[in-house]
């Protein structure tokens, strides 16, 4: 009888463990424990946008041909882009130059105000060499719903906000303290009134949800048992999620938000809330930002990236996105940011410099 019993125990053991080895036979990379491997650096630089052009409407993939059209365009773009730089070229113009190669782009090159120098070539983009396939398919836009591929629209509390956030960096820099003449604080007070990105503390490209970029695209994620850290490339923003765990209360708020995870199946599941007000970046959001990303690795190693914003304080809807993290050897470099910040320094003096110039001018014309 004893006998009959252990070999009931060991059939037991073994109809157990069947499942837990077959997903070990599925191809997936995994940990010892058997959870999908998600260690290793990864490269989300894509060409394909995060909102949808207009023209596509609801339309939601590429043709191959498309594709292959669109990466050589880009191909061009950087061929001729990259060149060296004349050594006895002419000043910039006065009020501004183009950026070196973006003039072969739609719209003829952004001019920049004030005497921007420009750049030398596009030498430091690396927004990606092509688009990326999802179930066989190539999606139009990073976004996926709304159905037509672009952000739903802001509410008109959230629009006026932004207008307002926004009104002293949408105007032209002309070389003048214009803002003198307008009550109420100046984009120049104080380095707490330049943008979160131009003070280092978090990124253009988002932290979470985290987006492609001109360039700094790779992510590093370390993952062990207790938390999962993603490292991003830019403004060297690291979240780390805690496993199994609870958000702080409302009172506690981060840069990036507070981040828990857990595992639904291989699905990574990161839940973040709890941000600063003043931290969500262009991309508009608040206090109120509530965003779900799903990491999900790929048999060939890369990671299938799914993010849903939720704020209805900001969108009259909800917004979800997904788009690839590709596999690399690459290593995710330093952000130095400015080194030091020494230009926030220069701007800020500038800015002195502006206004004495324009209250001198103001008081001269009343005498």
């Amino acid at each position: 009888m004893k006998r009959f019993t252990s070999l009931l125990s060991v059939a037991a053991l073994v109809l157990v463990g069947v499942p837990a080895l077959a997903a070990q036979d599925d191809g997936i990379p995994r940990t010892a424990s058997g959870r999908p491997d998600l260690n290793g650096n990864y490269d989300a630089a894509t060409l394909t946008p995060l909102e949808r052009p207009v023209r596509l409407g609801e339309r939601a993939y590429l043709t191959p041909e498309e594709a292959a059209e669109i990466a050589e365009e880009e191909r061009a773009i950087q061929d001729g882009a990259v060149q060296r730089s004349d050594a006895n070229r002419e000043a910039p113009p006065e009020g501004g130059a183009k950026v070196v190669g973006l003039e072969h782009t739609p719209g003829g090159g952004n001019e920049f105000g004030a005497g921007n120098v420009g750049g030398y070539n596009l030498f430091w983009i690396d927004r990606g060499t092509d688009t990326y396939r999802v179930d066989g398919q190539i999606p139009t836009s990073i976004i996926i719903d709304p159905p037509n591929g672009r952000m739903p629209p802001m509410t008109q509390e959230a629009q006026q906000r932004l207008r307002s956030t926004l009104a002293g960096f949408l105007r032209p820099n002309d070389g003048t303290a214009w803002w003198v003449e307008h009550d109420g604080p100046g984009p120049y007070d104080g380095p707490e009134s330049l943008p979160t990105s131009e003070r280092c503390l978090v990124g253009f490209t988002g932290a979470a949800p985290t987006f492609p970029s001109l360039y700094n695209n790779f992510k590093r994620i370390v993952q062990t048992e207790t938390h999962v850290v993603i490292l991003l490339e830019m403004i060297h923003d690291a979240r780390v999620v805690r496993l199994d765990s609870e958000h702080p209360g409302a009172e506690v708020t981060k840069w990036l938000g507070d981040s828990i995870g857990w595992w639904e199946g291989d699905t990574l599941v990161v839940d973040t809330t709890n941000f600063r007000p003043d931290g969500r970046g262009f991309r508009g959001g608040s206090g109120n930002t509530h965003v779900v990303e799903r990491f999900s690795v790929q048999h060939d190693g890369n990671v299938l990236y799914n993010f849903t914003v939720e704020d209805d304080t900001v969108w009259t809807a909800p917004w979800t996105g997904e788009y690839l993290w590709k596999a690399s050897d690459e290593r995710v470099y330093e952000y130095a940011c400015h080194e030091g910040n020494y230009s926030m320094g220069g701007t800020l003096r500038g800015a002195r410099v502006l206004e004495a110039d324009a209250l001198s001018g103001a008081s001269t014309g009343a005498e």
